[in-house]
């Protein structure tokens, strides 16, 4: 379970690691932060005009993810 508060804290201080400029859903993008114990967690988001919409928020699977779950092993 990912709370709230790690929600917001991955937000605040995370890192962009995926940009979606033309997702035919609008603009959204990955964001990569620690959450309690440090564990990595990914949040896509969609910034709007008013507010940031948060689409989902997951624990990367290591083996999906490579550069300290920075970029997608292919």
């Amino acid at each position: 379970m990912i709370s709230a508060f790690e929600v917001r804290q991955v937000i605040e201080k995370g890192e962009l690691v995926e940009d979606y400029p033309e997702d035919v859903r609008g603009h959204s993008c990955l964001i990569l932060g620690h959450g309690n114990n440090n564990r990595p967690i990914h949040i896509v988001c969609s910034p709007k005009e008013d507010y940031l919409s948060v689409i989902t928020a997951y624990l990367p699977d290591p083996g999906q993810w490579k550069d300290n779950f920075r970029k997608r092993k292919e």
